[in-house]
C-alpha cells in the first residue's frame, strides 16, 4: 500500500506523458520515447473503468465496457495471479510493481472530478477479439503517445511476438526493445525479481528462451501475412471461422494455417490433433486413423505442440463442416503438412541442468 501511495502521489505531481512515465518510486532512469511512439492525438476518448495490470485495461466505449488486451506486450503477471502450466509466466515482484505502476498512471491521466481518458489504435485497421473476448488494441494516451510502445521502451514489458510481430510498428519495437535491454531497464535488469535474502528463490520468466521462441512464431504468422497477400482464395486461417466455414463451403483444398494447441493419442495410433481457435465451438480438428500413424511419424505432432516448439503449422486439405459446429479434416499423409517457420535458437542448457537425471 505504501507503494502504491508513493506512485500516485509521484504521478500526480508531474504533468507530461514521460515525467509521468518515469515516476515509478525509487526509478530515477531517464526514458527518451523514439518518435514512433507518437502518434496523431485520438480524436476519440474512452473512460477507464479499471487497471487489471500493465496490460489490461476495462474502458467503456459506446455503451459497452470493453476489456483490452494490449497488443505487442506483455507484462509480468502480479502476485496473487495465477501461473501458465511451464511455468513460464510466474506472479512476480517486478510484475506486481507493474501493476501499480500502471493503475497510478492512468488514474493521473485523469481531469479532476473525472476518469481518466484514453484512445485506441488497430493495427491493420482491424478490430479484433482474443479467446477471452479481449479487443485486441494499442491505447493511444491523449497527447497521441502509444502506450504500448512506451512500455516497452521503459523496460516494463518484453515486446511480445507470439501472435505475430505489430503490423504497423514491427521496427520500432524492436529497436525499442533494444534499447530497454541496452540499459538494462525493468525485465532487463539482472537485479530484478532476485531475492534479497541468500539462499530463497527468486521468481522470474526465462526470457532467454521465451523472446527467440516467440520470434520464430512471429516469422511463421509472417508467413501467413505473406501467403494472404499473394492469394487469399488457397489459404485458409483455422482461428477464423468465417473462413472455415467458406472453404468448407467450396470444397477446394486450401493450405490451412494455425496453432497446434493439443494432440490426444488414442492406444490404437489414432491421433486427434487439435488446433487454436477463437471460438471453441468452431474450432478446426485434424483427425489422423490408426493406419496412417507410422507414415506420419517424421512429423512429430504430439511433439509440435509442446512450449518452446514451432507451434506453427501449414496442412493442404478440404476443410469439412461437422453438424456439431466445428470443422474437421482428414490426414494420411506427411507430405501435406509442413511448418510454418523457423524452430527457435534457443540457449543450450546450462551444465547442471543437462546433469539432472530424467524426470526432474
Amino acid at each position: 500500500m505504501k507503494h502504491r501511495l508513493l506512485v500516485l502521489l509521484a504521478a500526480a505531481a508531474l504533468p507530461t506523458t514521460l515525467a509521468l512515465a518515469t515516476a515509478r518510486a525509487g526509478d530515477a532512469t531517464s526514458v527518451t520515447l523514439p518518435p514512433a511512439a507518437k502518434k496523431a492525438v485520438p480524436t476519440e476518448l474512452y473512460e477507464v473503468e479499471k487497471v487489471v495490470d500493465g496490460d489490461t485495461i476495462h474502458i467503456q466505449r459506446r455503451g459497452k465496457l470493453e476489456k483490452l488486451r494490449l497488443l505487442s506486450v506483455d507484462t509480468e503477471e502480479k502476485m496473487g495471479s495465477g501461473t501458465s502450466a511451464a511455468g513460464t509466466k510466474p506472479p512476480t515482484v517486478f510484475g506486481e510493481e507493474c501493476a501499480q505502476w500502471a493503475q497510478g498512471f492512468f488514474a493521473a491521466l485523469a481531469k479532476p472530478g473525472e476518469k481518466p481518458k484514453v484512445g485506441l489504435s488497430f493495427p491493420g485497421g482491424k478490430e479484433e477479439y482474443d479467446f477471452f473476448g479481449r479487443l485486441l488494441c494499442h491505447v493511444i494516451l491523449p497527447d497521441g503517445t502509444d502506450y504500448n510502445l512506451m512500455i516497452v521502451e521503459m523496460g516494463k514489458s518484453p515486446y511480445f511476438t507470439k501472435y505475430g510481430f505489430d503490423l504497423d510498428d514491427h521496427e520500432a519495437f524492436v529497436a525499442a526493445q533494444r534499447n530497454a535491454q541496452k540499459a538494462q531497464r525493468g525485465i532487463w535488469d539482472p537485479k530484478t525479481n532476485q531475492a534479497s535474502t541468500p539462499g530463497t528463490p527468486s521468481a522470474g520468466r526465462p526470457y532467454d528462451k521465451l523472446v527467440p521462441w516467440w520470434d520464430a512464431r512471429g516469422a511463421a504468422v509472417q508467413s501467413w501475412r505473406d501467403a494472404q497477400q499473394k492469394d487469399a482464395s488457397k489459404v485458409c486461417d483455422v482461428e477464423d471461422a468465417d473462413a472455415l466455414a467458406a472453404a468448407a463451403r467450396s470444397g477446394e483444398v486450401v493450405d490451412c494455417f494455425g496453432e497446434i494447441a493439443k494432440v490426444d493419442e488414442k492406444p490404437d495410433g489414432a491421433m486427434t490433433v487439435h488446433f487454436r481457435a477463437r471460438q471453441r465451438d468452431k474450432a478446426f480438428v485434424v483427425f489422423v486413423p490408426a493406419s496412417a500413424h507410422a507414415v506420419l511419424a517424421p512429423v512429430d505432432l504430439p511433439g509440435t505442440a509442446q512450449e518452446f516448439r514451432q507451434n506453427y503449422v501449414w496442412f493442404k486439405t478440404r476443410v469439412t463442416a461437422d453438424p456439431k459446429g466445428y470443422f474437421k479434416a482428414e490426414s494420411e499423409t506427411a507430405d501435406a503438412w509442413r511448418r510454418a517457420g523457423p524452430e527457435p535458437r534457443l540457449p543450450a542448457p546450462k551444465e547442471a541442468e543437462k546433469a539432472q537425471p530424467a524426470g526432474h
